[in-house]
């Protein structure tokens, strides 16, 4: 049996494998899907999507980029890239597709001029449908969707496939590696891994995969460092936060953070008037958790959702401020001068600290940060940020920025002029996806002419 035979029989086995696999945790998960769509309204939309591949379909035979990003840290982080290839390929035509519900409300109003869909689940049915609808030259994944019956079916119809800001955490990489011999098979089908760091770019080597860069992290690039950017100007008036406030704000928060923060407040709010709190949960099923915690504290508080509209000039006066909406994140820490990143306090591993640290603001996070260790290394290497291990950490380090308003300054200074030094990311991303481009478009007119 020839090489190529064998390594079609085994990528159509694994393919219907995978299948069966996929299928029997749908039947085994669909009670608790079916709650969740119930109770919270997930997994509703687009089910034909997600299930059958019936994205919408392309009818212009313009050159086509396929991007992916799993939810709204990842939609918000192609926004450099898919800037710079439309400079770069003004002729192109860019879609995006995304996971959760949360990613793909924030895709429609930040893209919204391009294609936006849910991305089919890994069935073979389902991909290979979207991928015929969409035609795509270029398949983009961002960080780490190693999803194999969608890599499959791009390299058997001619798609490209790349990952960008790849990452590959101490858990990923040790799954990974117990299933060596697949990923191998898996990884040497892409055709371009531009990985954050060269610690990722060697973990990727060590599972087999052959085409890895190090590319830097596009979450540098994606920073905002201006305060007086529209958005961040708009939700302080907004808010009424005046020059005089000092806004304590905590950003992807998950329990116990919002009660830990909303104890230091209480704790700290008659001794110090100026101070504001704005408590931003991760996800949106949380809000109401979170808005029963802020009730039983018995503090002033408003929802983000009730604020004046943008032409009001009321002020609210309202101390804390609990984010209901989803996509302003990046913009509210520029409101913030100590900022709480949360998903460090538990197991979550955190989450993008890099959004505080380039405006500037004091920053702390819990200890749990194994999702971004490289940046936390950067950023406490650089004495930009803060490690709080408990409670009572959290609050001294509150209280030391409250009474030493100039070494809070400075810390965030440090952070804002470290991610400065960083960026560059998306440059180098994008001079290494366009030859991928340019080959597919060469390898389409030989087959024309062929054809002819």
């Amino acid at each position: 049996m020839s090489r190529l035979l064998r390594n079609w029989l085994l990528g159509w086995l694994l393919s219907w494998l995978l299948n069966g696999v996929y299928l029997t945790l749908m039947l085994a998960a669909s009670p608790w899907i079916v709650w969740s769509a119930v109770r919270h309204g997930k997994y509703r939309q687009g089910f034909a999507q997600k299930l059958f591949g019936l994205v919408p379909r392309r009818e212009s035979g313009r050159l086509c980029v396929w991007l992916h990003a799993v939810s709204v840290g990842e939609v918000n982080l192609l926004a450099t890239t898919l800037d710079a290839l439309g400079n770069s390929r003004p002729d192109g035509e860019f879609v995006i597709s995304t996971t959760t519900r949360a990613g793909y409300e924030l895709a429609c109003r930040k893209y919204a001029e391009h294609t936006v869909f849910y991305c089919p689940l890994d069935f073979s049915w389902a991909v290979k449908s979207a991928l015929r609808r969409l035609q795509p030259d270029l398949l983009v994944l961002a960080e780490l969707e190693l999803w194999p019956n969608l890599i499959r079916a791009a390299r058997q119809r001619g798609t490209k496939v790349a990952i960008i800001n790849g990452r590959l955490s101490d858990n990923s990489f040790r799954g990974y590696r117990r299933l060596r011999s697949l990923v191998a098979h898996l990884l040497q089908q892409i055709d371009l891994i531009a990985a954050q760091n060269e610690e990722t770019a060697d973990r990727f080597r060590r599972l087999g995969a052959a085409r890895v860069t190090v590319s830097g992290s596009l979450k540098f690039d994606g920073t905002l460092t201006d305060r007086e950017n529209r958005q961040t100007q708009e939700l302080s008036k907004l808010a009424g936060i005046t020059d005089r406030d000092v806004v304590l704000l905590a950003g992807s928060t998950q329990t116990p953070e919002e009660q830990y923060v909303i104890e230091i407040f209480q704790a700290l709010s008659k001794e110090y008037p100026q101070l504001r709190l704005i408590l931003v949960p991760r996800h949106p099923q949380r809000f109401e958790e979170v808005a029963q915690l802020l009730q039983r504290a018995k503090i002033p508080w408003i929802r983000r959702s009730a604020l004046p509209g943008p032409h009001s000039a009321i002020l609210n006066p309202h101390s804390v401020i609990l984010v209901d909406s989803i996509g302003e994140l990046g913009a509210w820490w520029g409101t913030a001068t100590i900022g709480l990143v949360g998903g460090s306090f538990g197991s979550r591993g955190g989450q993008n600290m890099l959004e505080p640290a380039a405006y500037g603001v004091a920053t702390c996070f819990g200890p749990s940060t194994r999702n971004f260790r490289d940046i936390v290394g950067q950023l406490l290497a650089a004495r930009g940020a803060q490690v709080v291990n408990d409670h009572a950490e959290l609050e001294q380090f509150v209280r030391q920025a409250l009474n030493h308003p100039a070494q809070a300054r400075q810390l965030g200074q440090r952070a804002r002029e470290l991610v400065l030094s960083q960026q560059g990311a998306t440059q180098r991303t994008v001079e290494l996806l366009l030859p991928l481009i340019d080959c597919r478009k060469v390898t389409l007119r030989q087959e024309q002419i062929e054809a002819a």
